[in-house]
């Protein structure tokens, strides 16, 4: 689960790993008041976004844990992924 905790913001993600589907739970804290949203979305693992990219026509260029270029591992929550277009 991916949480974010800011002054103005209380954010969490819920997932279900046996249909890849997700709720992003967002809740906005702005002039004493509370306004909440809830996003749904389908999850995708790195393979399968690589067996797609593949299928496009694209190789893996480049994957990181974060933006600071970390090393992706088993451990990593999220993934930064290069995709570039190969040559016809």
């Amino acid at each position: 689960m991916t949480v974010n905790f800011t002054p103005h913001h209380v954010g969490f993600d819920t997932l279900d790993t046996a249909t890849q589907r997700g709720v992003s739970h967002h809740f906005f804290i702005a002039d004493g008041k509370v306004d909440h949203f809830d996003g749904a979305f389908r999850y995708a693992w790195p393979a399968e976004l690589d067996l797609m990219a593949e299928i496009a026509g694209m190789a893996l260029v480049e994957r990181w844990a974060d933006w600071d270029r970390s090393p992706f591992t088993s451990a990593s929550p999220k993934h930064i992924s290069v995709w570039e277009r190969r040559e016809w």
